[in-house]
């Protein structure tokens, strides 16, 4: 019920002027702290680009975006779980990279092995020389871990220690500059695959972390069953002759 003092005090809505309102106009950021802003952060859309683009974020190479996945990663997941993939993480050794999720998989692993269908994420085979290249690397890797600590300093190893150990396996062509080319070229393309750093001045090439999850038990026992597959059928052969 109105009385004598609605009409005494003015309606406050109403004492407002033109420039009143020509002011707010001209403020964009008048009431800015009830207005509500969407969408990923930028740092965060950062790390998810070079996750997508790289597939591996390398502390050594990139601390800060390895620390914004160590930060944010239940946030990274949520955005990459669309696409039915995740990001792993390994603390001790300063490296982030991209995997299938699980739900990904299920989907994979219900085909046959050799019809890989996730639209984002290409299979590459290795051949059986940077297979075995892997696996020399790996064992360098892990006897440095044993006597250093996890994640405790970088594993360079030189690539004269390299080739006596890949020729044991590959044979030697009978030219050491044909026998280093080969392993140089090689090395050259797991750099691709962020398992090695490129050869320095110092003929010396850094393993990078990755490869504790690249060469793991299974894939190397895989690689073993071949050997011994292809040395069974060399046998063969040989006794058939």
């Amino acid at each position: 019920m109105s009385n004598i003092f609605d009409s005494m005090v003015p309606d406050p809505d109403s004492q407002r002027t033109e420039s009143d309102l020509v002011t707010q106009a001209d403020n964009p950021d008048h009431d800015a702290d009830h207005r509500v802003t969407f969408g990923t952060p930028s740092d965060i859309k950062q790390v998810i680009g070079e996750l997508l683009k790289s597939g591996v974020i390398d502390e050594s190479a990139k601390t800060d975006l390895f620390r914004r996945c160590v930060t944010h990663q239940t946030i990274i997941d949520e955005k990459l779980e669309p696409l039915d993939l995740s990001v792993r993480l390994d603390e001790h050794r300063g490296v982030a990279f991209v995997v299938v999720a699980d739900s990904g998989k299920d989907a994979v692993e219900s085909q046959d092995a050799d019809e890989w269908s996730h639209p984002l994420v290409r299979r590459q085979r290795l051949t059986l020389e940077q297979s075995l290249l892997i696996a020399i690397l790996r064992q360098a890797f892990v006897m440095h871990e044993q006597e250093m600590g996890v994640g405790q300093t970088m594993v360079k190893v030189a690539v004269d220690e390299l080739l006596p150990q890949f020729m044991t396996y590959l044979g030697d062509s009978g030219s050491d500059q044909k026998n280093e080319s080969r392993l140089l070229n090689q090395l050259d393309h797991l750099k691709g695959y962020g398992v090695v750093s490129a050869v320095d001045k110092n003929q010396e090439v850094t393993i990078r972390p990755l490869i504790a999850h690249l060469a793991n038990p299974q894939s190397l026992k895989a690689l073993l069953e071949v050997l011994i597959a292809q040395a069974d059928a060399v046998g063969g052969e040989e006794s058939s002759q």
